[in-house]
């Protein structure tokens, strides 16, 4: 089963009532975990990669990786560049057969960012390939994070309306009180701006920093058009524990050993994030 364009998951999604979970992977390990979990779940969900990726594996290499892989698991899933950070970025990507692309220019001025994010439009659309934009800045909350501006900045409705006019993108992601990284404290979500949003756009919005959200928080963002959930955090906190206590307990000095029991509990990560964001048995 080859990967599918991202907007095809997230209009059912979002015509249904549920939010397809994206999940940043890094490694074929963890694609491999992610799209495992999936078909056992018949779920849809979006593999993703960035810059804070890439330094290890090239997008090329990635996603090779991940072709081989979607054979192998067969899944209902996309491929998608998360963050993207440059046109040349983008058009890596998409010769290397990624199904869905995001330019990530929230942090310029408004006009810069519609005129990039129409032209990928321009790049992606011909091959069948999703866009996604942001408009506002979805912050950072630790130094860690590479995605993200240093603040944040609430999406204004009615610049999100003209973005995606002018534009032509598939999904948008918004700021809405969310933020990349490891919470200190919970978000707080202004729903009633992300109301106003839904009523501006008339595309599925996308809620990047997942991770570290309420669940009745999340179910109400999802009810109010969130259909895709990036998630990060919870997966690398969880490998990373899984590994540091492992070899304080004196286990698995052997990488590959101890990685594999790091993946079999990610593999629970994933599993509650397809059930909280509905989508278990929606493939």
């Amino acid at each position: 089963m080859p990967f599918v364009p991202m907007s095809e998951l997230l209009a059912e999604a979002y015509a249904a009532g549920y939010a397809v979970p994206g999940f940043c992977v890094w490694c074929p390990e963890a694609m491999q975990t992610v799209l495992q979990v999936a078909r056992e779940m018949r779920a849809p969900v979006i593999l993703m990669n960035g810059p804070a990726e890439f330094p290890c594996l090239a997008p090329s290499t990635l996603a090779a990786a991940a072709h081989e892989l979607i054979a192998r698991y067969p899944a209902q899933a996309a491929l998608h560049l998360d963050h993207g950070e440059s046109l040349e970025r983008v058009q890596q990507c998409l010769d290397a057969g990624y199904t869905s692309v995001m330019l990530d220019y929230s942090t310029r001025p408004l006009a810069e960012n519609i005129a990039a994010l129409r032209e990928v439009c321009s790049l992606a659309h011909p091959l069948g390939v999703t866009v996604e934009g942001e408009i506002g800045v979805v912050g950072k909350v630790e130094a860690s994070v590479v995605e993200g501006g240093e603040a944040s900045a609430l999406t204004d409705p009615a610049e999100a309306a003209e973005y995606v006019a002018a534009t032509g993108v598939d999904a948008l992601a918004v700021a809405i009180g969310n933020a990349h990284g490891q919470y200190a404290r919970l978000p707080r979500l202004d729903f009633a701006l992300l109301e106003r949003l839904r009523q501006a756009v008339p595309v599925p919005l996308v809620l990047h920093g997942g991770s570290g959200t309420p669940d009745a928080d999340l179910q109400r963002a999802i009810g109010l058009g969130i259909a895709k959930v990036n998630v990060a955090t919870d997966l690398v906190a969880g490998v990373r524990e899984s590994l540091l206590r492992q070899w304080q307990e004196g286990r698995n000095p052997w990488i590959p050993s101890a990685q594999a029991e790091a993946m079999a509990g990610m593999a629970g990560v994933v599993a509650g994030w397809i059930r909280r964001t509905g989508a278990a048995g929606r493939a």
